[in-house]
């Protein structure tokens, strides 16, 4: 009997990716569905500012060119969730700015409130991890909890 994996063709990675992509969706589709953050609730999230639907001025795309962390808190308006995605007004350094992001884009998810976190793959990853910029959006009052608990992290890299 062999130790190597057989290769599945069943995209079970996808699935799953998708599956947790829609916990995010639920999430901001009850707060644009009340208006307001549940108690202490507030988002991290972070997403390729590159990836195919992303549409956010080009000061930030400049300024992120591969990933960027908003948070989703006090300052935020016109919350819009799509099934593909979703749509949020911020304020960077006191200018308005409405950022277009669809779920495939997300790499990052964290409630720290909770310290619920998830992370996905994205769709078009590149080798290795990717260094980026903390949360540039106006005043976030916490920071994520960095000690990994909650957190959900989805690999289903092949062994070779």
């Amino acid at each position: 009997m062999s130790d190597e994996t057989p290769d599945s063709l069943i995209p079970y990675d996808e699935i799953v990716q998708e599956a947790l992509r829609a916990v995010v969706g639920r999430v901001l589709g009850e707060v644009e569905a009340t208006g307001a953050l549940p108690g202490e609730h507030h988002f991290y999230i972070t997403f390729k500012t590159g990836a195919v639907g992303v549409d956010i001025p080009k000061h930030l795309t400049e300024r992120f060119p591969d990933e960027m962390t908003i948070v989703i808190q006090n300052r935020f308006w016109d919350l819009k969730v799509r099934e593909d995605g979703f749509e949020v007004g911020l304020s960077f350094n006191q200018a308005p700015a409405k950022l277009v992001i669809p779920f495939s884009a997300i790499t990052g998810f964290v409630d720290p409130a909770v310290n619920f976190a998830l992370q996905f793959h994205a769709q078009a990853e590149e080798a290795g991890p990717q260094e980026h910029e903390a949360a540039e959006n106006d005043s976030p009052a916490a920071e994520p909890a960095a000690d990994g608990s909650n957190v959900v992290s989805v690999d289903f890299s092949r062994k070779k």
